[in-house]
């Protein structure tokens, strides 16, 4: 069975791509030879450099405060005990969520990056899709990014015969010409 699987892709695979153009990029080096993007980089490090000692002193605070209170835990009374309790709780939750607010999914550090580095990227895929489409390139990968499709012919797509198939209209027709595959890198 094995032996049919490959002799089928030996005589058939190459015919299948033979008619089609590929490319390859590195975003890697596409980027890290545009200065705006260094300098866009360089922003976004030292705001996250500064977000995190931010968090490192509340984090330093909140340890002082508990290393204070173990050692005055036997003189406290109940009542001053759960005060220093609840005091600590409340901040360790302040710093949980100021962590959250710059770190987290659509925080600070997110945003900053959406608005220094998306513009550069838009440009670099549009980039990609000029120059596939005046050398024909029917497919574009990225090589930084371990095979990572970036860019198809439109003419080879063939998602609406697909939901035609499954008896699904598709909601909204396919434009001619082409399209670059959108994906944020690391």
């Amino acid at each position: 069975m094995k032996r049919v699987a490959l002799m089928f892709c030996w005589l058939f695979v190459p015919a299948l791509v033979q008619g089609q153009k590929l490319a390859y990029v590195d975003l890697e080096y596409i980027l890290k030879n545009i200065p705006e993007y260094q300098d866009a980089q360089k922003r976004i490090d030292d705001l996250t450099a500064q977000w995190q000692k931010e968090i490192d002193q509340k984090y330093a605070e909140i340890d002082r405060l508990y290393k204070q209170f173990q050692a005055e835990q036997v003189l406290l009374t109940e009542e001053m005990k759960a005060k220093r309790r609840q005091e600590i709780e409340e901040k360790e939750k302040a710093a949980r969520e100021l962590q959250k607010k710059r770190f987290g999914y659509q925080g600070d550090l997110f945003q900053k990056r959406q608005e220094l580095v998306q513009p550069i990227q838009d440009r670099v895929y549009d980039a990609i899709q000029k120059t596939a489409s005046a050398r024909q390139y029917d497919f574009v990968l990225d090589k930084s990014a371990g095979t990572m499709l970036l860019y198809a012919n439109t003419k080879l797509n063939i998602s609406d015969q697909v939901l035609q198939t499954m008896g699904i209209t598709p909601k909204t027709p396919k434009t001619e010409g082409t399209t670059p595959q959108k994906q944020v890198p690391k």
